[in-house]
């Protein structure tokens, strides 16, 4: 779903380091999300959100519009109808 081809990680070690990095992940989150602490945040909303913040701040070798494009398309398919909204306004934020 995101653009992988020069990721040379496993699922599994992309969540460890998104564990790894979890409190810089989320205080990004707070920053440009002030108004929803992160346990108000719809789960399926918050996992597109540690993913796409993830892959913004630690590989940065794919383009951020691809990223975010990527993130918000997967919250229309997963989420609810207000997700990708939300997902495109923090994300947004995030780079400006």
């Amino acid at each position: 779903l995101f653009a992988w081809e020069s990721v040379k990680s496993t699922p599994k070690l992309i969540i460890r380091d998104i564990i790894k990095n979890i409190n810089q992940i989320d205080s990004q989150i707070k920053i440009f999300a002030p108004k929803w602490p992160i346990d108000k945040i719809n789960r399926v909303d918050l996992s597109i959100l540690r993913l796409a913040i993830w892959e913004l701040k630690y590989i940065k070798n794919t383009p951020n519009k691809v990223i975010i494009d990527e993130a918000v398309e997967i919250a229309k398919e997963y989420g609810n109808e207000s997700s990708s909204s939300f997902v495109n306004a923090v994300l947004g934020s995030i780079i400006k």
